[in-house]
């Protein structure tokens, strides 16, 4: 673990109480998607998008929102290049983790994000979504997938699978 967030999923699980819902965020440069889940960890809803305005309101609004819903752990969405090298929107969200880590308590994961917002897209377009409905929730549709797929991980740890 970094000081600002866990890069394996085992270490994340050892951080997080048994019991509590999880925020997923999907951080772009102009808006922030966040999808939460159940407090037994099993399904990721994507919730809203946050229009980002400078670090401290964008950390505040997300703070308020995990202190309203209960949130008990972060996962990130680690923007990797498709050769899984990491370029400058990977040391973005690092350096946003860490910021945001000295505000909050709350055990930070990163997740590969690779494809997320391309599965997003699909998804709305399998749907029938508008043009104009698919740009207001493409974000935190993608922070959904973010979300569910580190579900899914942990669940795997949980029941000792690889």
């Amino acid at each position: 673990m970094t000081r600002a967030g866990h890069d394996d999923m085992a270490g994340f699980a050892a951080a997080l109480p048994r019991v509590g819902a999880l925020a997923g965020l999907d951080l772009g440069d102009k808006t922030i998607g966040v999808a939460v889940s159940d407090s037994l960890r099993s399904v990721a809803t994507p919730l809203l998008t946050i229009r980002r305005v400078k670090f401290t309101e964008d950390a505040a609004r997300l703070l308020d929102l995990t202190a309203e819903r209960g949130i008990v752990g972060l996962v990130l969405g680690l923007p990797r290049n498709m050769d899984g090298s990491e370029g400058p929107r990977c040391q973005s969200t690092r350096a946003f983790a860490r910021n945001l880590a000295r505000l909050s308590p709350l055990p930070l994961a990163f997740w590969d994000e690779r494809l997320s917002t391309v599965a997003a897209e699909r998804a709305l377009l399998e749907a029938d979504t508008s043009r104009k409905r698919r740009s207001q929730v493409i974000d935190h549709v993608a922070a959904g997938y973010i979300l569910q797929g580190a579900l899914d991980r942990l669940a795997h740890i949980a029941r000792g699978t690889p």
